[in-house]
């Protein structure tokens, strides 16, 4: 490393720190007091420890109390609580008592606390035998405590099968379950996981708490085909004498043709899933309790199907009554294997005499929207709902959903199917709800150059006007790190630019030809800087108007960025979306080329200062690009990107996902695991590698050595194929790392060496 280049390195390592330190806002409960008027709010957070590679975790509180109609009155606490080694934590409805996970790592037991307002009330250690770590992602994840509170259901990993044991005179038959210097144990038979992110994770599977004795029953009648998560207890009121659980079942045998595979499952909406019904382990006798069943119960205990007649059900919400079970689907992304697509939010009149042996109707509350009018109701984008979503009218739920490019909060009346934004409509802001005190709605708000808000909505009428909604801006401990932050960007802007579609082709839907987006971050003289364009992945991905670190770095170093949310983005109806697969390469290519012209034809940027970075698709995008327009780029960057299909078809924990970008609607008609002669040959065709030999920027390639979406082989590939060809290409592999790239130090030292190379050869 040269002198200039190590001075680059601490300054903008420095620099980086800053944006590192601003830490993240992951949750919040509002928790009622006996108080009236008063209600306390649990935030739970968190910020890197690059010392310690890994994540910190924090919890603050704060009281809300109505000092007056038109006001509230926030109290903190003076510092934030550090939750050393807790893996999550999940309030009891009441607020009175707190389930704090510790997971088990190596074979140690799982720890559950549940703590009241004075001191740890029990705590209790679940060995191996019983179940692994509890899940905590965004998708299996599902702890629901009963409304007695006397019970807690949660999804862990089931404890692994048997492995055979050996010795020096050969296999040992009987029990094997020990190991001692004299034995070892052998590996068994293989057993699939859910691909990137659950590698070497057991088999999701429900498991519910007694908290009085401490027992843990595994959940019976649930076949070991099925993997299950997001699990509710259905309220008191709408079980009858009988207590029940709903949860979401994921079957495993989801390959092509209905073979036994699982497919990846992280970033895949498109996986079939269905909601089931199941009594509680604890309403029948115990006999012998094993930890996952064999399927073969009897009809009476075995889950039953409640959305047999849809192909996607998932994060299922009861009313605050019980009489109504809510969940969305994905019943378009699995019908037609886009991997995200438009959902639709559908109900359950739920009956309070209802038996296992009746079948409830499903009836559609919010449907898809193929293409939107000017100015209407976009459709359904929603990564995650709420653990209590109702407003106290009992019919009103608040939900997060991507439009176009922000993210918004929309109320939905469930009995009318009305959907209203609730957020402000002319803001660049990106809103988020985090939770609901009563009437009212806690959220987040961000902008690319403004990190973080807390904020408190609320409805007014004002005299003479219609009832709607103002949003409160909540003073808060967080601001200290986001003013720091938003002062190295105090010369930034920000705008949303409506990107027509270049000579659209006949044969497009009406909602392809409509305009796209891009987020232009610019600097104080945008049109002498250099820009940056910044592609996301997916390519059923957003890049929604909040606040990232990573590009608010690149900004603060004077890069402009063009963020594009290309044709295929959700957010903007479903023909827009599906007019993607079976184009990628080209209409994608020529989308984010369309973007810079306009930006170049606005007089907005210089031309001759414009380098590309991307993620997974979005560094399909970025190879893609330096190799098609090899004269526009003057560098790039690109993370984990997919540049050759081909060669992914049979590495990739997703390979529908292959057929699904190069063939389109005819995907499942040819997907398989042995492509044809034919096949290979369009997926290299589309692939960037096919470009290569034309690429004349110097690349930065970023790899996670542990990638299962897309796997290091297609980095590596493609980045010696530019070198032989006297490309100018440096890589770098974070060998523990996964397909995001997430570990503390990981990131920090991916996007630092991608700050100092874009300033190496942008300026």
């Amino acid at each position: 490393m040269d002198l200039t280049t190590s001075e680059e390195y601490a300054s903008q390592s420095k620099l980086l720190q800053e944006f590192t330190k601003v830490p993240s806002i992951d949750s919040a409960w509002v928790l009622k007091n006996n108080n009236d008027g008063i209600s306390t709010a649990m935030f739970s957070i968190s910020q890197p420890d690059l010392l310690a590679n890994r994540t910190r975790k924090y919890s603050m509180y704060c009281h809300i109390k109505g000092a007056g109609t038109n006001s509230r009155d926030f109290q903190w606490s003076p510092f934030p609580t550090e939750m050393t080694g807790v893996s999550v934590i999940v309030p009891s409805p009441s607020g009175s008592k707190l389930l704090i996970v510790r997971n088990g790592e190596k074979g140690c037991p799982t720890k559950l606390e549940i703590v009241d307002q004075s001191h740890v009330e029990k705590e209790i250690h679940v060995g191996q035998s019983m179940h692994g770590p509890l899940y905590t992602d965004e998708w299996f994840h599902g702890i629901s405590w009963n409304q007695e509170e006397t019970l807690i259901a949660y999804i862990a990993e089931a404890p692994p099968q048997p492995r055979p044991v050996f010795s020096d005179s050969g296999y040992r038959k009987g029990d094997s379950s020990d190991e001692d210097c004299n034995t070892w144990k052998g590996q068994g038979d293989w057993e699939e996981d859910w691909g990137e992110r659950y590698s070497k994770k057991g088999r999701p599977s429900l498991f519910v708490l007694d908290i009085a004795s401490g027992e843990v029953r595994a959940a019976e009648g649930i076949a070991t085909s099925l993997s299950v998560g997001q699990v509710v207890w259905v309220p008191p009121s709408s079980s009858g004498s009988q207590t029940y659980l709903v949860f979401v079942g994921w079957l495993e045998h989801n390959g092509f043709h209905n073979t036994a595979r699982k497919l990846g499952i992280k970033y895949c909406s498109n996986r079939p899933c269905a909601l089931y019904a199941i009594a509680s382990p604890f309403e029948r006798p115990e006999t012998e309790n094993k930890p996952v069943c064999d399927g073969k119960s009897d009809s009476a205990a075995s889950a039953h199907n409640l959305t047999a007649s849809i192909s996607s059900a998932f994060f299922p919400r009861f009313s605050q009554d019980g009489k109504i079970l809510l969940f969305l689907s994905a019943k378009q992304a699995v019908n037609s294997g886009a991997h995200n697509a438009t959902d639709s939010l559908h109900k359950i009149n739920w009956l309070s005499d209802w038996k296992m042996d009746k079948q409830l109707d499903v009836t559609e509350v919010v449907p898809i929207v193929m293409c939107p009018e000017d100015g209407c109701f976009l459709g359904l984008y929603c990564s995650s709902i709420l653990s209590n979503p109702w407003l106290s009218d009992g019919c009103t739920m608040i939900l997060t959903s991507a439009w176009r490019s922000t993210e918004v909060i929309l109320s939905i009346n469930v009995l009318s199917g009305k959907v209203t934004r609730i957020t402000p409509e002319d803001s660049h802001y990106s809103w988020s709800a985090l939770a609901i005190d009563g009437d009212n709605v806690l959220a987040v708000s961000s902008s690319p150059i403004d990190p973080p808000h807390i904020r408190y909505g609320r409805q007014v009428t004002p005299e003479g006007q219609t009832r709607r909604w103002t949003w409160d801006e909540v003073d808060s401990p967080l601001r200290t790190a986001r003013d720091r932050v938003k002062s190295l960007l105090s010369h930034h802007s920000v705008t949303i630019l409506q990107i027509p579609v270049a000579n659209p082709s006949d044969d497009l839907s009406d909602g392809g030809k409509l305009p796209f987006e891009a987020i232009f971050v610019s600097c104080k003289d945008s049109s002498h800087s250099p820009t940056v364009v910044v592609l996301h992945g997916g390519p059923h991905s957003v890049s929604v108007s909040s606040y990232v670190k990573s590009s608010a770095f690149l900004a603060s170093l004077g890069f402009n960025l063009l963020i594009v949310n290309y044709r295929g983005t959700p957010g903007y109806g479903e023909e827009a979306l599906q007019s993607l697969p079976g184009k990628v390469g080209s209409q994608d290519v020529r989308d984010c080329l369309t973007a810079i012209d306009h930006v170049i034809n606005e007089k907005l940027i210089d031309a001759s200062k414009v380098a590309v970075v991307g993620i997974s698709h979005g560094g399909f995008l970025t190879t893609h690009l330096i190799g098609q327009a090899p004269d526009r780029f003057v560098a790039g960057a690109a993370r984990n990107p997919v540049c050759n299909l081909a060669l992914m078809i049979g590495t990739t924990d997703i390979p529908d996902w292959c057929y699904m970008v190069a063939c389109g609607t005819e995907a499942k008609k040819y997907a398989s695991e042995s492509p044809s002669p034919d096949h290979l040959r369009l997926f290299y065709e589309k692939s960037p590698i096919a470009h290569v030999s034309k690429v004349k920027a110097p690349l930065l390639m970023l790899l996670g050595g542990a990638d299962l979406r897309v796997p290091v082989s297609n980095g590596l590939q493609y980045a010696r194929a530019l070198r032989e060809r006297g490309g100018q290409v440096k890589i770098m592999m974070f060998p523990e790392d996964i397909h995001e790239i997430i570990i503390p130090r990981s990131n920090f030292e991916s996007f630092l060496n991608i700050g100092v190379w874009f300033m190496t050869h942008l300026k």
